[in-house]
């Protein structure tokens, strides 16, 4: 008997939890960042200009694919493909890849909730050391908060796709906005934030080359939740009544802004509270630079709101972060969950178990990978340096297979399912993209130039992390 797969009761739910799903770690941090080392607004020009042009044709593909079959990714390359084995087989890629992103993201939420328990308990002092961050991330108490974060997720995905993560992306979402704005205008108020708003929006485009055009797409390819299946399973949970490329725009702007919101947030703090602060010795990574830097910028606030105050903002900080993680999380997991029910037709429940099992397995040894395992610790070593196993999840699966398996969606959509058939699911909806500009660069650049450009990303990603 098919089980039942549940839908999202609205367009705007739609739109909530697929927003949920892209906004995270690298809106929040990574972006502002990136922007402000590589020439800030000339950054943000590149980025907008491939979330425009090359991420949000892909993005209406994979929810397209998904909402023909009602299937998750691997179900739908293989009914629209006729059950030929290559394309399921790039099916499983796109399920193989969430699971493992879940892992990295899952071991980096359990250092959310433990910060977050450690500032509220009088220790941001504490975090603000060189060795709190090798410290913290080596403790063996660390599997009873994995367990207690595990929990919470997968209570939450029982509730299916309607009660479950469509009603948390409808409480999280809009908080996490309120408490993005909100602390936003508390920094810009402080003394010399103006140095950041210029390093953050004034252009310098003497600062871009290759590499900086390669992180623009990489950023904004892995933003907005592409390569990992979850646009086409959530395309699944789509109704055939809403508009796709109007939601998709929707859900494109609600990411961006969060990550341009972000940046406001983010370099004017970095240099309020440290004038001189030099961009260049800032870190790229998400990682480094929460659990690592971020704790200091926020203790240097005492000297305007004392101790208690900036405790304060740090913990709204955290918690702003915890939600994007949270919300990102839930759908990351719901992708090989759906595959479980599609594909072995097991009930919800019985999904839900056997990948917590699964997600367990992998996570455990994630978590000893920082110090509390030397075996996970040094796991193995590319490209001229050590990696632990977390290094090795992170590498593959969050940095370089995303292009790949958008660049298959594209050559699937213009050479397998044709042209022709994405065009009649994107008409459905909205009868007016029939002879629109939209189409008609969708027709020319997906099968030519979108693909090349995530297959020379694809490449370049390989080149630099394993082959130095």
């Amino acid at each position: 008997m098919e089980q039942d797969r549940g839908q999202f009761s609205s367009k705007l739910g739609f739109i909530l939890a697929a927003a949920g799903s892209a906004v995270g770690l690298g809106n929040l941090v990574a972006f502002p960042v990136m922007a402000s080392k590589n020439g800030g607004a000339a950054f943000l020009i590149i980025y907008l200009f491939f979330v425009a042009f090359i991420c949000y044709p892909v993005m209406m593909a994979e929810i397209a694919m998904g909402r023909n079959t009602t299937r998750n990714p691997v179900g739908a390359f293989s009914e629209l493909s006729g059950g030929a084995l290559r394309w399921r087989l790039a099916g499983m890629l796109a399920i193989l890849t969430p699971f493992m992103i879940a892992v990295f993201y899952t071991v980096i939420t359990v250092w959310l909730v433990v910060y977050i328990r450690e500032i509220a308990t009088g220790d941001l002092e504490y975090l603000s050391g060189e060795v709190a961050f090798g410290e913290v991330v080596a403790r063996p108490s660390l599997f009873g908060y994995l367990m207690l974060l595990l929990a919470i997720i997968f209570f939450v995905l029982l509730g299916g796709v309607k009660g479950g993560i469509e009603r948390l992306a409808r409480v999280l979402m809009p908080t996490l906005a309120v408490m993005l704005v909100l602390l936003t205008v508390f920094v810009l108020t402080l003394e010399n934030a103006s140095a950041g708003i210029s390093y953050y929006l004034v252009p310098d485009f003497t600062k871009v080359n290759l590499s900086v055009i390669n992180g623009a797409l990489s950023q904004a390819f892995f933003s907005l939740s592409l390569g990992m299946g979850i646009l086409i399973t959530y395309g699944s949970y789509f109704s055939r009544n809403d508009n796709i490329p109007q939601s998709t725009r929707m859900v494109a702007i609600a990411d961006t802004s969060i990550a341009f919101f972000a940046g406001l947030l983010i370099l004017p703090a970095i240099f309020a509270f440290d004038p001189n602060t030099n961009t260049d010795d800032l870190s790229t990574s998400s990682v480094g630079l929460i659990f690592s830097f971020l704790p200091k910028i926020f203790l240097s606030m005492q000297v305007a709101v004392g101790y208690i105050g900036a405790s304060v903002v740090a913990i709204i900080f955290f918690t702003l972060v915890f939600f994007a993680a949270l919300t990102s999380l839930v759908s990351i997991i719901e992708i090989p969950i759906a595959c479980w029910i599609d594909e072995l037709n097991l009930s919800r429940k019985k999904a839900v178990s056997l990948q917590a099992v699964l997600l367990t397995v992998f996570a455990v040894p994630a978590v000893m990978s920082l110090g509390i395992s030397d075996f996970f610790t040094n796991f193995t070593s590319y490209g001229g340096v050590s990696k632990s196993y977390f290094d090795l999840v992170s590498d593959v699966f969050y940095e370089t297979i995303l292009p790949f398996v958008g660049f298959t969606v594209c050559i699937f959509c213009a050479y397998r399912w044709k042209v022709s058939g994405l065009k009649s699911e994107l008409e459905i909806g909205d009868a007016a993209y029939n002879g629109s500009l939209l189409e008609k660069y969708i027709n020319l650049s997906l099968g030519t130039v979108i693909p090349v450009v995530l297959l020379v990303v694809f490449i370049s990603t390989v080149l630099q992390i394993y082959f130095a």
